[in-house]
């Protein structure tokens, strides 16, 4: 380490240089990276649920389904259904949209004078105009469950207007589209955009307000808060600066590669900026602990000292974020494990390195006079009010503070038992956010946006196969959150009706084949049935984002599709409910998996480097009593577990280990110095316990910032992380403390 640090002091000028072009390049990347807040895009490619999800939308027009409602006083009114058609004929002609249904172009199936006439509701170039026309428009809209509560709300004061988008198309950049188009219409009534190409839409733009205002706020924060530590320039810019530097090269290197951010590595910036400012804190303050005359040969002491903590703990860190890429299913937290890894060790080396080449530059021929001004952690006020009487505390009364954790754990064990999962994306927005109000409306008047389809592989003329989908049908409406259900099923059941056979299927295909004929044409057949009819579909849509109701209607579903499964009328379910299951599935086993990888090669690290299977253990122990806290204060508070906060037990684990690292570090060095627990513990208190102290206010003040987010998992995911933050770093200070006292205080030995 003294030869590194010598090295380091030695190339300051090439390596400042260096860092310098680096950061110029990569920033220059940044400009283009993109934002993708599609979280169903993160299941892998061969996932079955998801090719299948593919596969509807690639057959049937599209299988991303976005709406838009329209409320008037009443919808019967020709000046209403003119601004209706008007927002059909603009989505129409839009790039990426794929089909449109709405009031004035929907299908109608009626008696005639030739037996079945099949057309549209309404004649969009010959709109209802006088009352009685309107009348009877009104009438008729609430004689069918195909219309009433489906196109048109029971009170008649709302219309929805659905469209799909064809698949492949960039569903942000047609959705921003779409309602800035719809938007610049400047309609009378009120409109509700809903949808998931919508959420998608919002969420991105949030994504980036988020970015835009949060992160220099952090920076902000973390500065005053190191300012008041260090009263020092140098204490404030360069764990900024080595932070901000990690953060341009990953966000760069992103860009370069072809990926973009998403809901979970949209939180990489606040976290590189806590973890990078972490670091280079325990350096400056080593730095300016050392009081060597010589600033050259103190630089040198102090950095061939920090070098194996800071790096222990960056390796740790990284270890930790990288049990995403080995724990994970879906494609974007392995994503966030891969560059939040390369983040650290880029923060690392800007720490260990770039930090102490550019103290180097600067300040080796400062006047030593300049040293009497800095004080000592035993003459500040942070060791005179906390860490002399929290030192004290300890070594007295290691028992007690024993206890308390034990009590505290075991509370948290009883909470982790009410933690909930969600993987809603409407769950994304407050309350009282636009879109969150758009999705209400939908739930409550048109039975919900998310799009559900049933497959069936058969011949759509048989008419086995047609009863086996009314029935399936049937089964699905005694679901209470599916209302309304669509396949060429009912087509033919509504005309077998017209004809005077009754509503039901025909029993004879040539019957079958005769009604048929009459659909040949009509715009919404290739939404129901494949070209070659041996394939077909139910479309319907879901009105609840519970994750139980979603898991049970799923559950169901496959439950009836097993016991009506034949060889040949094939069935499967797909849509936007059976996605989220599979998500919500993949997110428990991903805590589990990449949490258990964490720990073990944590402590596999730890016990390394420091030659200890123990003290890997004791290192351990006060994170892994942080992350059962965490999970019980999630369980007794409310907070679910969703593509943000199952980020939080592994960030905890990679960042919180730091301060175990650095105390059981200090704590054997001083204990091999000396030979005393008790002086091992106050020196290590004052000392690391210092940096601990100015690390854990700094990032918790930085992840509270997050709180301030306009997506509600990224403030959770901010409270969690500073939540843990604080109660590793209390851990670090006294559970260790006392598991050392337990371990060495009676033996009176040395540290091996």
């Amino acid at each position: 380490m003294k030869k590194l640090a010598e090295a380091i002091v030695r190339l300051r000028w090439p390596i400042v240089v260096v860092v310098l072009v680096l950061t110029i390049f990569f920033g220059f990347q940044i400009k283009d990276i993109r934002l993708n807040s599609d979280i169903i895009s993160s299941l892998p490619d061969d996932d079955s649920i998801s090719v299948l999800f593919k596969d509807v939308g690639k057959k049937y027009g599209g299988n991303t389904m976005g709406m838009i409602v329209l409320q008037s006083d009443s919808i019967f009114s020709k000046p209403v259904l003119e601004d209706i058609r008007q927002i059909t004929d603009t989505l129409k002609i839009m790039q990426g949209v794929s089909t449109v249904t709405s009031l004035t172009n929907i299908i109608d199936i009626k008696g005639s004078e030739g037996g079945i006439e099949i057309g549209q509701l309404v004649d969009e170039y010959d709109l209802p105009d006088t009352k009685a026309k309107l009348d009877a428009l009104k009438r008729k809209v609430f004689s069918k469950d195909m219309y009433k509560g489906t196109i048109v709300s029971k009170d008649g004061t709302s219309t929805l207007i659905m469209f799909t988008l064809q698949e492949g198309a960039d569903q942000q950049v047609v959705a921003k589209a779409i309602k800035d188009k719809i938007l610049a219409l400047h309609l009378p009534e009120k409109l509700y955009f809903g949808g998931l190409p919508m959420i998608m839409n919002d969420i991105a733009g949030l994504m980036m307000t988020d970015l835009r205002y949060l992160l220099p706020i952090t920076f902000l924060i973390i500065a005053f808060i190191l300012l008041i530590s260090f009263q020092s320039v140098r204490g404030v810019l360069l764990p900024l600066l080595s932070s901000g530097i990690a953060i341009v090269w990953v966000l760069g290197l992103m860009q370069l590669l072809g990926y973009e951010l998403t809901l979970v590595s949209d939180n990489i910036p606040i976290i590189l900026l806590a973890i990078g400012s972490a670091y280079t804190i325990h350096v400056v303050n080593q730095i300016n602990e050392c009081k060597e005359r010589d600033r050259r040969k103190a630089l040198i002491i102090a950095l061939a000292y920090i070098i194996t903590p800071v790096f222990l703990s960056g390796i740790t860190t990284i270890f930790g974020f990288t049990s995403f890429i080995f724990g994970a299913y879906l494609t974007i937290i392995r994503d966030f494990g891969i560059f939040t890894s390369l983040g650290v060790l880029f923060a690392l080396i800007m720490s260990v390195v770039f930090v102490p080449a550019l103290i180097s530059v600067f300040s080796i021929y400062r006047n030593p006079e300049k040293l009497k001004k800095i004080k000592t952690s035993e003459n500040t006020l942070m060791g005179k009010f906390l860490l002399l009487p929290l030192s004290n505390i300890t070594l007295k009364n290691p028992i007690l503070i024993s206890y308390f954790w034990i009590i505290l754990i075991i509370m948290s064990i009883v909470g982790i038992f009410n933690i909930k999962t969600s993987v809603n994306m409407a769950d994304y927005f407050r309350k009282n956010n636009p879109m969150r109000v758009s999705e209400d409306i939908m739930q409550k008047q048109f039975g919900g946006s998310q799009p559900v389809f049933v497959v069936f592989k058969g011949d759509m003329q048989s008419p086995g196969v047609l009863k086996t989908m009314i029935k399936t049908e049937n089964f699905m409406k005694e679901n209470p959150k599916i209302d309304n259900t669509q396949s060429v099923a009912d087509l033919i059941e509504e005309m077998n009706d017209i004809m005077g056979e009754g509503k039901r299927i025909p029993d004879e295909k040539n019957k079958i084949e005769q009604l048929w004929f009459l659909l040949d044409g009509q715009d919404i057949m290739p939404q129901l049935v494949s070209d070659n009819l041996d394939e077909g579909v139910i479309q319907s849509r879901f009105a609840s984002y519970d994750t139980e109701e979603m898991e049970d209607f799923v559950t169901s579903m496959n439950r009836f599709i097993k016991e009506n499964n034949t060889k040949d009328c094939r069935i499967e379910l797909t849509g936007i409910p059976s996605v989220y299951v599979k998500l919500n599935h993949s997110l428990i086993n991903s805590q589990y998996r990449s949490l258990t990888i964490a720990i073990i090669l944590v402590i596999f690290i730890v016990s390394v480097i420091l030659r200890s299977f123990l003290k890997g253990i004791y290192a351990a122990l006060p994170i892994i009593a942080t992350i059962i806290i965490l999970f019980g204060f999630m369980g007794f508070s409310g907070i679910s577990l969703n593509v943000a906060t199952v980020l939080v037990a592994s960030v905890a684990l990679g960042m919180g280990i730091d301060y175990s690292i650095h105390m059981i570090t200090h704590l054997t060095y001083m204990l091999k110095e000396t030979g005393d627990v008790d002086a091992s513990i106050k020196n290590t208190m004052m000392v690391s316990g210092k940096a601990i102290i100015i690390n854990v206010v700094s990032v918790a003040a930085g992840f509270i910032v997050l709180m301030f987010s306009h997506i509600a998992p990224i403030q959770d995911f901010g409270l969690l992380v500073a939540l843990s933050m604080i109660f590793s770093g209390f851990g670090a200070l006294t559970l260790l403390p006392v598991i050392w006292i337990l371990a060495y205080r009676k033996k009176n030995i040395r540290a091996n």
